[in-house]
């Protein structure tokens, strides 16, 4: 996608062949800056810290991780370690261990003196990978827009509600959720966007709205409350949310406050899908509510907000009375039954457990 008019990712190699670079995703949208990631401790850093974030992009950094650490020692202990601290960082998304346990299978085969090749030619299939995923669920997305853009009157907007961001700042490059809303900007359609502004990070106004302006795509961010009240109004034709992790038969876990946002749109009869790409899908999984863990974050995320000052300057300041306790958890679930569709690679389906079936027979049980 663009920046500034130029065509970026998320992550890539550095030119100088030692290091991966990233977008510092916590200076957006007040400062594009490119942060250098040298080593295995700094890659599990970016991904805590979330530097980086978004389930596939959160994956493919893991992957870039091993790598640096093969570089520095390619011991099988070293493999061991270096998947285990990768691992720790995030509990949530699902890419996160796929992308691991690729990585160490491919690995573990080899001797020790051919894995960094190996780790670093895995790393950029997985982000290539990434990208034509996306471009996938772009494809199949597509006509769901197309279609309210034949129920509504000509040139009328075509009003779509996000959560979080589920863009392309969370994989390699386009998306999930957003790139069916990319792909209909780039075919003409009039299409307008709804940007929850999703807090505690409030990575819809930073992050979402931040990218759709570079593309110049309509928009406008709204308190993560108001979406039920524009469904209400008739003025959501469709919402589009991204996942960290989808169980076997189609529970959802992403961003808090997601549930709400379906549990509205059913009760507005308002379509809700949910972008999945494969590698986001738990085939281990049945039950999302019982077996997704949910991540708990720092209360300082709740107690204190950063953002631009009339000067220019960039100041985090504190929200809570002193001594007030604040409770963060990162995610919740979406039950199946709220999900209108999943929208994946290989095209929209159920979700359900036959559904998914249909899509990805290779993981149905004999």
């Amino acid at each position: 996608m663009k920046v500034s008019g130029r065509p970026t990712r998320t992550i890539w190699p550095s030119a100088d062949g030692t290091a991966v670079e990233i977008i510092d995703q916590t200076r957006l949208p007040h400062a594009f800056a490119i942060v250098r990631l040298a080593t295995l401790d700094e890659a599990a850093r970016a991904i805590r810290a979330m530097l980086v974030r978004g389930a596939p992009l959160i994956g493919a950094t893991a992957a870039w991780g091993l790598w640096l650490a093969m570089r520095a020692d390619p011991s099988d202990a070293a493999l061991a370690r270096a998947h285990a601290a990768l691992l720790a960082t995030r509990p949530t998304a699902v890419n996160l261990r796929w992308a691991l346990d690729r990585c160490r299978a491919r690995l573990g085969v080899l001797p020790p003196a051919g894995r960094p090749a190996a780790a670093r030619e895995l790393a950029v299939t997985i982000c290539d990978e990434d990208v034509v995923l996306n471009q996938g669920i772009a494809t199949a997305g597509l006509p769901l827009i197309r279609a309210i853009a034949v129920r509504k009157a000509h040139g009328a907007r075509i009003n779509i509600l996000t959560h979080c961001n589920a863009g392309w700042l969370a994989t390699v490059d386009i998306g999930t959720a957003t790139a069916p809303i990319y792909a209909a900007h780039h075919a003409g359609l009039p299409v307008h966007v709804w940007v929850d502004e999703t807090r505690p990070r409030n990575q819809g106004a930073s992050l979402t709205a931040w990218e759709l302006l570079n593309e110049g795509v309509p928009h406008t961010v709204i308190a993560d409350n108001a979406g039920g009240h524009l469904m209400q109004r008739g003025e959501v034709d469709l919402v589009m949310v991204g996942t960290d992790r989808v169980t076997a038969t189609g529970d959802v876990c992403n961003k808090i406050g997601t549930y709400l946002k379906a549990l509205a749109a059913r009760d507005n009869a308002v379509p809700f899908y949910v972008a999945a790409p494969s590698p986001s899908i738990d085939w281990t999984l049945r039950d999302g509510l019982k077996e997704i863990p949910i991540e708990e974050r720092s209360e300082q995320e709740m107690s204190q907000l950063s953002g631009r000052l009339a000067n220019g300057t960039v100041a985090t300041i504190s929200l809570l009375p002193e001594g007030s306790a604040a409770a963060n958890p990162a995610f919740d679930v979406t039950p199946a039954r709220l999900v209108t569709g999943l929208i994946t690679e290989r095209g929209v389906c159920a979700a359900t457990a036959a559904g998914l079936g249909k899509l990805f027979p290779e993981h149905v049980a004999v």
